[in-house]
């Protein structure tokens, strides 16, 4: 599955307040959790970061707990979950194609 994250910026803190918060939470080391691919990782200035994970639907409780555990108090967090509809839509294309809904 593809998970998107975002992270945004709490802007009652400064940069080094933020990179210390990280730091002691040892988020560069625990986010995101072993087998858990980064798929894209985006800055959006004035918002904070974007995140895509894809990750197998059995990591999804571990990513939750390592986002309390490590960006909770530095960042705000949403999360959405997708996955790939080309082949879906491939599908769908062909059934039309062919008479159906």
């Amino acid at each position: 599955m593809l998970l998107t994250v975002f992270l945004r910026h709490d802007q009652s803190n400064n940069l080094d307040a933020v990179q210390g918060k990280l730091k002691a939470a040892q988020w560069w080391d625990r986010f995101p959790p072993a087998g858990v691919e980064i798929d894209s990782w985006y800055v959006a200035m004035g918002f904070g970061q974007i995140v895509t994970l894809r990750l197998p639907v059995a990591k999804l409780a571990e990513v939750n707990l390592e986002l309390e555990r490590s960006a909770w108090g530095v960042f705000r967090t949403e999360c959405f979950a997708a996955y790939d509809f080309v082949p879906v839509r491939q599908r769908i294309k062909e059934r039309v194609r062919k008479g159906g809904q």
